[in-house]
């Protein structure tokens, strides 16, 4: 089938539910290294009706999580840290040391630490408006229990990353963004994108939006809590500049060969006790049964999702493919899950993965 097929057939995915005049997305497929489709939905200011394109600059959400661990494991190459190091070998101030003693780097890593989240941020969401990394980890400080000993099963943490970036500024004695934006972006080519510090960027992004009484209402940095906590969600990038981020991995442009795929790999701890088998390795989740539940391609996949106020993203990669499948939202999408399982429906079709 042509290329002018499979462009079609990719653009049906999302032009009939992202209205011109909304906020909407964007979509991106390489192959081989190749972009063979890219294309904005939407505007990226419901005030401005800014359109967006495949170079608009979207917050990531928990795409960014990728990013702080390639900072720590940038660390580990350097010999500054070992991913075996203590949790208290960085925070020497838990109420109860003995509690916390077996966590080490690679558990916060892969969430499979056991630290429970003691965040009130129900009870408290004017203070999480504004609360960055710091103020976001102290209170598992406070812990006097795990949920269960480091490397028993896996168990999603946002703050475990705001600990994470706390470690790299100690080691740096910098701001973890600078570091990241230094040794990542740049040898990346990621020349736009930013990261939170503090509030979102005010020029030059996307905002996020939800539909509240049938009206597009803003939910980024000042109206949704725990945005300003940049650790676990706070790069703002766009597709044109994750493809960048995506050939630089490959390239090993800026961490070693042996941990790019260490980090890839799903981390087994030997203690694991839980029925379902781990399916994260330092960051990225790994394979199609953590996705869609089956086996449905037969193919490795390594990705991350994204969900913060008003933006949703994902990024998977298919190695033995040499291909990538991008989407970035200013508005929640339903089914994000179905959305990119639709995607590589249609690129499968097309004789693209084989």
């Amino acid at each position: 089938m042509a290329q002018s097929d499979l462009n079609a057939e990719l653009q049906s995915l999302l032009q009939n539910s992202l209205k011109p005049e909304e906020p909407g997305g964007a979509l991106l497929v390489t192959k081989d290294g190749q972009i063979v489709f890219a294309e904005g939905y939407g505007v990226a200011d419901v005030d401005t009706k800014e359109k967006i394109t495949p170079n608009t600059l979207f917050n990531t959400g928990s795409v960014s999580k990728t990013m702080v661990a390639n900072a720590i494991l940038i660390l580990a190459a350097e010999h500054r840290l070992s991913l075996d190091d203590p949790l208290t070998k960085y925070f020497d101030d838990f109420d109860h040391p003995e509690i916390v003693r077996k966590i080490r780097i690679k558990h916060l890593l892969s969430h499979t630490s056991g630290l429970p989240d003691l965040r009130k941020v129900g009870e408290n969401p004017d203070f999480y408006l504004t609360a960055k990394d710091l103020e976001n980890f102290e209170p598992l400080k406070r812990v006097d229990r795990l949920n269960f000993i480091p490397g028993e099963r896996f168990e999603y943490s946002n703050p475990a990353y705001n600990g994470l970036a706390l470690i790299v500024e100690q080691l740096t004695n910098q701001k973890w963004q600078e570091f990241v934006s230094q040794r990542i972006f740049e040898p990346s080519g990621m020349k736009t994108s930013k990261i939170t510090d503090g509030a979102y960027p005010e020029t030059g992004v996307a905002h996020g939006y939800v539909l509240v009484d049938g009206q597009y209402v803003e939910r980024d940095y000042g109206e949704f809590p725990t945005f300003a906590a940049a650790g676990n969600g706070g790069v703002w990038s766009s597709l044109m500049e994750l493809v960048n981020y995506h050939q630089a991995l490959k390239e090993h442009k800026f961490l070693t060969p042996k941990l790019t795929k260490e980090s890839k790999r799903v981390f087994e701890p030997i203690n694991w006790s839980h029925p379902e088998a781990p399916h994260v390795g330092y960051s990225w989740f790994i394979g199609e049964q953590s996705l869609f539940g089956a086996d449905s391609f037969g193919l490795e996949m390594v990705y991350h999702t994204g969900s913060q106020g008003g933006f949703r993203a994902f990024y998977l990669s298919i190695p033995e493919e040499d291909l990538l499948f991008v989407g970035l939202f200013n508005r929640p999408i339903h089914n994000i899950r179905a959305l990119i399982f639709e995607g590589l429906k249609i690129l499968e079709r097309h004789d693209w993965l084989e």
